[in-house]
């Protein structure tokens, strides 16, 4: 493909087309979906983190007046466990089965146990505290520390690791070279261990979803999630209705940053309305979107290098033990497939554990694994760096990976941009500003793998000669604005006249998440090939106008022009003429491309963070920040700078303020956003960003997925500036007010003793 390069809409900031209704209030989203008949469905949770469920009784809610259904496991397709995976994605439907509806045992409280549905939320509720549930409580274990170890409650009978029963439940290993020939040719080794805890994805919208199921069977669910298809086919694998007969509508998302990647409410509202003839309604509280949907994991890890005196490293070991929640699946692919992806070492092994305890299942949040495993490895770089004496972005220069790498994780990279980060960092006014006393800088890098899959779009040509896209993805990163300036920069007219619009399951072909940093990717792909159709269209209804070749006629500027005097003397035929003329030429212009897209590149970033810290009060502030990425092509620049910003933002929240706080009863103590702390505008400095632009020549339009790498390095800068500041390093995050205060007076205390 050949990369375009002289635009006119492509790199513009143009007005993003969902902005007016957003701000005025008249976007609908789930929440917002109501329809006559409808009953209200609320969820009976456990209150205990582990437990075997004897028995249960729904007897006195159903007598309840107003109550119109209830639903239990019995009522959820079950996966057995013994016959094999079953796999949607990358959910495991076994899995699935058991956490939107416990079966046999509780794993952690707000496991759901049983649903109602009834006229009003109120009476729904009341029925749930009628029925009634035996449990028999068993130990229970919420620290990923804790759980691998020997004495350990065990979750799941069957699992076993190294021939024992264990709650470690899987484990992949990337291995490049023999780290023990690599070690032994070491200068200086440091390693160190850390720990990170759960923190959740905060998107402000609740997840909700409104369900109707006709007399036929025929099904309708409104939900908010990232993606339609996603929900048709977890819903019908759960409910046991074919996918033919469910449709799902996407309506706008209120954030999701992964966290909306599975379903919890739909399956159960499905059940629900089935029962009751009715239409059925769920919206989770604040306190059940913390307590029982996917966070993302906690962390042990152990990272060693290796390096000689000149600075280059030989070696790389790193163990990362991630908290899968109650069922099997943190991700550890991404702990352990890119935390040393932005460096040329010749011996590496990168370990991944998955480990369940009694806590909700995890779920995907910005390049799922990536951000934990880069906190560990890019402290020791940093670390390393110090004790070689050489500046921090000289030392990852002098390691970096580009072209021709072999990554640990499996492939030999192509023209990649990651020296290119490095020395805009390196360049940057910021890297060179001075600092004050107790104030500090950290840098970092990252790498997220990004990637293709199916996608399908559609073209249209309006009879007034404007255009409406419909593509398969729910817009969360901008993939509209995107689309809409892609499709009027192929066509030559204005983006103001294209519309693109999110298809529901029956209106647009099966198109995958919107996850992955994959959406503009492969929407931009299949938008491309449908307005290529179109143009090759619309240059044949040229030519029958005139009489002449198909290939004697161009399309430039939003009009069909004779390639040359030499195939006639013709006046343009514009967009708008030819599509008044549509019904005489042959009848509706539109196209549509599904395709299995290939040739993603993944994500470089390098980041700056400047700090200063309260040592009366311990508190860390971010005084300023850079975020440097290669965006392969900036499509839509506001869009690819707020990307950046807004995982800065989140990351900054996580390295300081943010985690699950469990009582002594096992339970969240902090389930909702008073308590869960975090980062308002007041926390958080102008953040700026440098878009490093090395487009990938698998593109017509030269993108690279920009989502998830923004959040990858941020944890790791933020604790290189506090140890930068403060002379003293953190090893678990978050790095609070207490934390630091305990940090501080540690010498204090020794002095005066």
């Amino acid at each position: 493909m050949n990369v375009v390069t002289n635009n006119k809409w492509i790199g513009q900031r143009t007005i993003r087309p969902d902005g007016v209704d957003k701000v005025t209030g008249r976007a609908a989203f789930a929440a917002d979906t109501t329809m006559p008949g409808m009953i209200w469905g609320k969820v009976l949770r456990s209150p205990h983190p582990h437990a075997r469920i004897k028995s249960i009784n729904t007897a006195k809610a159903e007598a309840l007046p107003g109550v119109k259904a209830v639903v239990t496991a019995k009522d959820i397709v079950d996966f057995p466990l013994d016959k094999g995976a079953v796999m949607l994605g990358i959910q495991d439907m076994r899995w699935m089965c058991r956490n939107v509806m416990a079966r046999d045992k509780v794993l952690f409280p707000g496991h759901p146990v049983a649903a109602v549905a009834a006229t009003s939320e109120a009476i729904a509720a009341e029925a749930c505290k009628l029925i009634e549930v035996d449990y028999e409580v068993l130990p229970y274990v919420i620290e990923v520390e804790d759980a691998i170890k020997p004495d350990a409650p065990i979750l799941h009978d069957w699992a076993k690791f190294d021939g024992k029963p264990s709650n470690i439940v899987g484990k992949l290993e990337n291995k490049k070279g023999d780290i023990a020939e690599g070690f032994a040719k070491a200068d200086i080794v440091i390693e160190r261990e850390f720990t990170t805890r759960p923190v959740h994805q905060g998107y402000i919208e609740p997840h909700a979803c409104l369900i109707s199921v006709g007399a036929d069977g025929k099904t309708t669910i409104w939900s908010s999630s990232q993606g339609q298809f996603m929900v048709r086919a977890m819903t019908a694998h759960l409910t046991g209705i074919p996918q033919s007969n469910i449709r799902a509508i996407p309506a706008e998302i209120g954030g999701g940053f992964g966290g909306k990647t599975i379903v919890y409410l739909e399956p159960l509202a499905t059940l629900l309305a089935k029962k009751s003839g009715r239409p059925v309604k769920m919206v989770m509280t604040r306190e059940e979107v913390m307590r029982a949907t996917g966070p993302t994991s906690g962390s042990k890890m152990i990272v060693k290098v290796g390096a000689t005196r000149d600075g280059k490293i030989v070696a790389a070991h790193g163990m990362f033990y991630l908290q899968a929640g109650a069922y099997p699946g943190s991700p550890i692919r991404g702990a352990a497939g890119c935390s040393f992806a932005p460096y040329d070492i010749p011996h590496v092994l990168s370990q991944g554990f998955d480990v369940c305890s009694n806590r909700s299942k995890v779920a995907a949040y910005r390049a799922p694994g990536a951000p934990i495993g880069a906190y560990a490895v890019e402290c020791v770089m940093d670390e390393l760096a110090s004790a070689l004496k050489i500046d921090p972005l000289e030392f990852r220069l002098k390691n970096a990976a580009r072209e021709g790498t072999k990554a640990v994780h499996g492939p030999t990279f192509p023209r990649i941009g990651y020296v290119e980060t490095l020395e805009a960092a390196k360049n940057s006014e910021h890297y060179k500003a001075p600092l004050g006393k107790f104030q500090g800088r950290g840098v970092a890098s990252g790498f997220w793998f990004n990637a293709g899959g199916e996608s399908s779009a559609q073209v249209n040509i309006t009879e007034d000669g404007n255009v409406v896209v419909t593509t398969g993805h729910p817009d969360i990163g901008g993939s509209r604005a995107g689309i809409a300036n892609i499709c009027a920069e192929l066509l030559g007219i204005d983006y103001k006249r294209v519309s693109v619009i999110i298809g529901d399951t029956q209106t647009v072909g099966f198109s995958n998440l919107t996850g992955g940093s994959r959406v503009l990717f492969a929407s931009a792909m299949v938008v491309t090939q449908s307005t290529e159709q179109v143009i090759k269209t619309l240059r044949e209804r040229a030519a029958k106008i005139w009489n002449i070749d198909p290939e004697a006629v161009k399309w430039e500027d939003g009009a069909a022009h004779p390639v040359s005097p030499n195939a006639g003397q013709f006046p343009p035929l514009t967009l708008e003429e030819l599509s008044e003329k549509a019904p005489s030429l042959g009848g509706p212009v539109g196209a549509s491309v599904q395709l299995n897209t290939q040739g993603a590149d993944g994500g470089f970033g390098t980041h700056i963070c400047d700090v200063e810290v309260d040592t009366e009060l311990g508190i860390v502030r971010v005084l300023r920040y850079t975020a440097v990425q290669d965006v392969g092509r900036a499509v839509h620049p506001s869009y690819v700078e707020g990307q950046l910003q807004g995982g800065v933002a989140q990351g900054i929240g996580w390295a300081l303020n943010e985690e699950y706080i469990y009582n002594k009863e096992g339970k969240v103590d902090n389930p909702g956003f008073l308590d869960y702390r975090m980062p308002v505008c007041s926390d958080l400095p102008m953040l700026d960003t440098i878009l490093v632009e090395i487009p990938n020549p698998k593109h017509p339009q030269g993108v690279k997925g920009v989502g998830e790498v923004p959040l990858v390095p941020v944890m790791a800068a933020v604790a290189n500036a506090v140890h930068d500041a403060l002379g003293m390093r953190f090893y678990s995050l978050p790095m609070s007010p207490p934390k630091v205060s305990a940090a501080l007076d540690a010498p204090r205390q020794q002095a005066a003793e």
